[in-house]
């Protein structure tokens, strides 16, 4: 219910981050959808079921989240973007929603990472904790809801803006260029993927469209 009322709420959010910015709001693209494991590109142990749901199953001995060939990898480049997706976290879970990639071989070095880990009920948060930003900003608030439930995030990155919503909940309003590290590059265009981190996660209605 709250993934459904997230999805009728954001074009009225985004024109209104656009309104705020001062700019007339432009002919919104329509939403691709990404429901099949084929629609991505990736060498993980990623199993398509019910419901268009890709489910995580890592192989035995992967661990770690530096298997960067076996995240799930959006095919082609985003610059300015709006993706949501639901996501559901096993006990102990951690994944995470990475965007401006600038070299698939190393996503963590060459783009960043909005956390996704299993958190719920921790009351001090950080850059490494559920809707943080990895070293650049800790989240505002914790939404996300108990190991094995799902949860419902909206990413948009407008320029250097981005904005980021966990089950009805903002969780990041920031400029990048202001937060994220001197010495990392946040590029103009770059890739898209979610993470293998070893361990069970599963994902599903993820959704983008170009702004």
């Amino acid at each position: 219910m709250a993934f459904i009322l997230a999805l009728i709420l954001a074009p009225a959010l985004l024109s209104a981050a656009d309104k705020k910015e001062g700019k007339t709001p432009a002919k919104q693209t329509p939403f691709k959808p990404f429901s099949k494991l084929a629609d991505f590109e990736t060498k993980g142990n990623w199993m398509e079921e019910e419901g268009g749901v890709l489910h995580l199953v890592p192989r035995e001995g992967e661990k770690g989240w530096k298997r960067y060939e076996s995240y799930l990898w959006l095919p082609g480049q985003y610059g300015d973007f709006v993706c949501q997706f639901e996501f559901k976290l096993g006990k102990g879970g951690n994944s995470g929603f990475y965007f401006r990639i600038a070299d698939k071989s190393d996503a963590t070095e060459h783009g960043f990472e909005v956390q996704l880990k299993d958190d719920h009920g921790k009351e001090k948060l950080g850059q490494h904790d559920v809707g943080g930003v990895i070293k650049t900003s800790g989240p505002k608030v914790n939404a996300v809801k108990p190991a094995g439930e799902w949860n419902a995030m909206t990413v948009r990155l407008k320029g250097s803006k981005l904005f980021v919503k966990l089950n009805d909940q903002v969780v990041q309003q920031i400029d990048m260029e202001e937060a994220k590290p001197a010495d990392k590059p946040l590029v103009e265009k770059g890739w898209i993927a979610i993470q293998d981190h070893g361990q069970e996660f599963w994902v599903r209605n993820v959704r983008i469209r170009k702004l």
